[in-house]
């Protein structure tokens, strides 16, 4: 007999026995098993995120010239949940009270979110279950001269903070789950 009429017969066969396989489902459970996964299955009910905690930790002042000034500000974020949440991005507002409490002097963000389907490179955050991290930004203020109240209390180390913004999180999987967003005031 002719070799090409055994592939062929091969092939239909692998090409039968893949679509019963694909048609099938995932649904080949043993007997013994069964009742263990549908155990299984009730148990993992979807767990609600706790919130994450932010505190500012520091803002200091690195140095002051006549040009311009240097500050680090740094917050530490905790996570009351146990398993791991992805902090996504931080945005945050800096404002020097007795200059204004209204008017921004600098703000920033840490991290980054997630743009398209895939980010490769991104900036984002991993914090742990029952753990905290800091997160440290350094700004730098140019001295326009108009300014001569604000940078005097810059330059006498004087200056009182209020720094607000939000933090933007998920859970472990930047699939998984939906954005959470927390929003932060505080005054130092």
């Amino acid at each position: 007999m002719n070799s090409k009429i055994f592939v062929f017969v091969a092939v239909i066969g692998l090409a039968a026995a893949l679509g019963v396989i694909l048609l099938s489902g995932s649904s080949f459970v043993s007997p013994t098993s069964e009742k263990n996964v549908t155990q299984e299955t009730s148990q993992k009910v979807p767990q609600k995120v706790q919130p994450i905690s932010v505190e500012l930790d520091n803002v200091s002042i690195i140095e002051v010239t006549k040009r311009d000034a240097r500050i680090e500000i740094t917050f530490k974020l905790s996570n009351p949940n146990p398993s791991s949440v992805i902090v996504q991005v931080m945005d945050y507002q800096l404002f020097e009270t007795g200059y204004s409490n209204d008017k921004q002097i600098s703000g920033g963000q840490i991290g980054s979110r997630p743009e398209g389907m895939v980010e490769f490179g991104s900036d984002y955050y991993t914090l742990l279950g029952n753990n905290s991290i800091l997160l440290t930004d350094k700004i730098v203020l140019k001295n326009t001269g108009n300014t001569p109240e604000l940078w005097s209390t810059l330059e006498n180390n004087t200056a009182k903070w209020r720094v607000s913004g939000d933090v933007f999180f998920n859970q472990s999987s930047m699939t998984s789950g939906q954005e959470n967003e927390v929003h932060f005031d505080f005054v130092k």
